[in-house]
């Protein structure tokens, strides 16, 4: 894995930040969540006047191996009929999309069908889905590697734009499973607490899924014995602590290739000190493995909502993250860090729009 040079946002403006929005006319500490929203878009900016330019959601299509065990409601052709769907506009995230004026990169990193011939979803293909890793792993460490780097691809393109800010979504049949798996192993927390209905399993399906994915992990800690014993010896209750190469390895025999992108994505844009706005369970997963890699990339998070798959809540409360909504969403796609955006926008006005109590003529009584 390439080498990502990701530091905490200078501190050096957050007492000036904070004086310019305490000296904004309102009472100080009134606009609330707003008020941290401007304050981590100046840090990571580094700037006391931050910008929202050309906002950038990028959409990442795969299929999973581990679907052909029934571990999802849905069938696995949806998620290329989703893909072809997205490309003439009919999703609720090209909605959003258009509300918010995001430009959308819809990109196939790995969908189980040929999708040449639509000429505005991206081809970046790693293969025709990923293996079943309740046989073995879902992809090899260069497989990995290789979506790593086009993640870093895609923000890289955003930012030659001019982006300040990015949101990533995700279509993929079956990807709540290793994002389960994920948070049980990264979280120390029993797996069944971890997996829930994704796209609408009964309460059989979800008894299946965690039969399924219990035999998948006992089976990964059997042929990494190193990753059992760093597992085992940590306490309920703590997180362990794997090293680097123990973190790559839970990542990869797990991952989807649209999850890996996105965890590339996240590192490259915290690296260029962009904005990142985490949609719901999978991407809350796909951060949480990347803080496992690199942990100053929560600096550059902001997490748009609380979706209503099983086991998010306690997802975030894993980051320590306070999400901007929660709408009782599940659909994915990157549609609740969308319907968050308003909110962020809301914030960047705040502290460049606002006048101040000198300006204004207004007594300030604190």
């Amino acid at each position: 894995m390439q080498h990502f040079h990701i530091l905490e946002p200078d501190q050096t403006i957050r007492q000036e930040a904070l004086e310019k929005i305490d000296n904004l006319n309102k009472p100080k500490g009134s606009l609330g969540i707003l008020e941290n929203i401007a304050l981590k878009l100046c840090l990571i900016q580094q700037t006391l006047s931050p910008s929202l330019h050309y906002p950038c959601h990028l959409l990442l299509g795969a299929d999973h191996g581990i679907e052909r065990e029934g571990v999802s409601a849905s069938p696995r052709e949806v998620t290329w009929q989703q893909m072809i769907n997205f490309t003439r506009g009919g999703g609720f995230v090209d909605v959003m999309c258009r509300q918010h004026n995001f430009e959308l990169k819809i990109v196939d990193m790995g969908v189980d069908y040929d999708l040449s011939d639509f000429h505005t979803i991206i081809n970046y293909k790693i293969a025709h889905g990923t293996a079943n890793f309740l046989q073995q792993e879902a992809m090899t460490l260069q497989q990995w590697n290789e979506c790593i780097e086009r993640g870093c691809q895609l923000v890289d393109q955003c930012i030659a734009k001019g982006s300040t800010i990015i949101s990533i979504g995700e279509m993929g049949i079956g990807n709540t499973s290793p994002s389960s798996i994920w948070m049980s192993l990264f979280g120390n927390m029993p797996l069944d607490i971890c997996i829930g209905a994704g796209s609408g399993l009964n309460s059989a399906g979800i008894q299946h899924k965690l039969k399924v994915l219990a035999k998948s992990v006992q089976k990964f800690l059997t042929k990494f014995p190193d990753i059992a014993e760093t597992l085992s010896n940590t306490p309920q209750g703590k997180c362990p602590n794997y090293t680097f190469k123990q973190t790559e390895q839970i990542l990869y025999y797990f991952s989807g290739f649209e999850m890996a992108a996105a965890i590339g994505a996240m590192l490259r844009a915290a690296e260029r000190h962009v904005t990142i706005l985490i949609d719901g369970f999978i991407m809350t997963a796909c951060i949480l493995g990347a803080s496992k890699l690199y942990p100053n990339v929560l600096h550059y998070a902001i997490f748009g909502h609380c979706g209503d798959e099983s086991g998010h809540q306690k997802m975030l409360n894993l980051l320590h993250a306070q999400p901007l909504l929660q709408l009782g969403l599940r659909l994915g796609e990157g549609t609740g860090a969308l319907c968050a955006f308003p909110i962020v926008d809301s914030a960047c006005r705040m502290i460049n729009e606002m006048n101040n109590f000198e300006n204004a003529k207004i007594t300030k009584y604190f």
